[in-house]
């Protein structure tokens, strides 16, 4: 089987690549993380002019790619630059919006025009099947009531697609200028609670269970791969640190008790490349569910090994804010908490 990306992927690989290497260095980041929205707006029109959110939505349905393939090659370069843009909000409200027949919603989407992000889960509602939001019809538009936690991207956007739950089913909805909560994220980003006290909403669909499953899963695959390209740069980056340590007179890299460790966490970075690989190849299929799980089961605990391995082999300065190793460590290990967690993953393989 050949691993290697298409030649159109491989453009949209670098040209990821060069821009974040040339427009988002770490004092850009530096400079979003602590101010809302939480990222740069600047920055994410000409992240959508490179037409990275076309990526993430199929031809049909309004956009230029859309597979698990075309997902991953652009997480993973997001990963590697360590990027806090809202991108993965941007890829489940786009993917949701079109698989609900949102065509003009998803024009705006993919030209930078609208940013939106999505609400499914709730403080006590960690499933779908737990989700407490609820919407009522009032005359010809619909009142939805409830909260919404954590929600990724939320400061700053237009609107919010909602998960809520009708008499029968589970709907989707559009609020536009919610009532949120703000905040930054500890690892970079933005994210909220979503107030909705009788919001007024449009319906985009009644029976929306299973595009949302759909669209979560397009959101795990998506972090599975920012995760390898973080894992690619902090392994790397510790691997560098050890050529330049030197005890004892000798670079401590030449110690071969060391030496096994960096071998250990390059063996389980690859494990993770290559499960991504899986993972992708059955998005849209009938396994995908099964086979993300996996994915994102062994990435949440490869991951949390890797940073804690790459913190402890700096030593001090892997602590520190001024050091981006401590950024990517802390990225890495916050992915797996991220749409539900190793142990969450592990359910679902064992249900699936």
């Amino acid at each position: 089987m050949d691993f290697n990306l298409t030649e159109d992927r491989q453009m949209l690989s670098d040209t990821v690549r060069r821009y974040l290497a040339d427009q988002y260095d770490f004092d850009t980041r530096y400079g979003v993380l602590d101010a809302a929205p939480f990222h740069s707006p600047a920055k994410w029109a000409e992240l959508s002019e490179l037409g990275l959110i076309g990526a993430f939505v199929p031809e049909q349905q309004g956009g230029f790619g859309g597979t698990g393939f075309d997902i991953t090659t652009i997480f993973e370069e997001l990963g590697r630059g360590l990027c806090p843009e809202p991108m993965l909000a941007a890829l489940m409200s786009a993917r949701a919006a079109a698989d609900c027949g949102a065509t003009a919603l998803v024009e705006e989407l993919v030209t930078g025009g609208k940013r939106i992000a999505l609400a499914v889960f709730e403080p006590n509602a960690d499933s779908l099947a737990l989700i407490r939001t609820s919407a009522d019809k009032s005359g010809d538009h619909w009142v939805l009531n409830g909260r919404k936690s954590v929600v990724y991207g939320l400061p700053g956007t237009d609107g919010v697609l909602v998960s809520a739950r009708l008499d029968e089913g589970l709907g989707l909805f559009l609020v536009e200028n919610p009532e949120t909560v703000d905040y930054a994220m500890i690892d970079g980003g933005g994210a909220g609670e979503l107030i909705l006290d009788s919001a007024t909403a449009i319906c985009l669909s009644e029976n929306a269970v299973d595009i949302i499953e759909s669209v979560l899963n397009a959101g795990r695959l998506a972090l599975c791969a920012e995760a390898v390209g973080v894992m690619e740069v902090l392994v790397n980056m510790t691997v560098d640190y050890l050529k330049q340590r030197t005890q004892f007179g000798r670079p401590i890299a030449s110690f071969q008790a060391l030496q096994h460790r960096t071998v250990d966490m390059a063996i389980e970075m690859e494990q993770c490349r290559s499960i991504t690989i899986l993972a992708a190849s059955k998005l849209g299929s009938d396994a995908e569910a099964k086979y993300i799980a996996m994915a994102k089961n062994l990435i949440g605990r490869a991951g949390t090994m890797i940073a804690e391995e790459c913190i402890q082999l700096h030593g001090g300065i892997g602590m520190t804010w001024e050091y981006p190793g401590s950024h990517y460590a802390k990225r890495l290990m916050m992915i797996d908490h991220q749409l539900g967690d190793h142990y969450a993953q592990l359910h679902r393989v064992m249900e699936s």
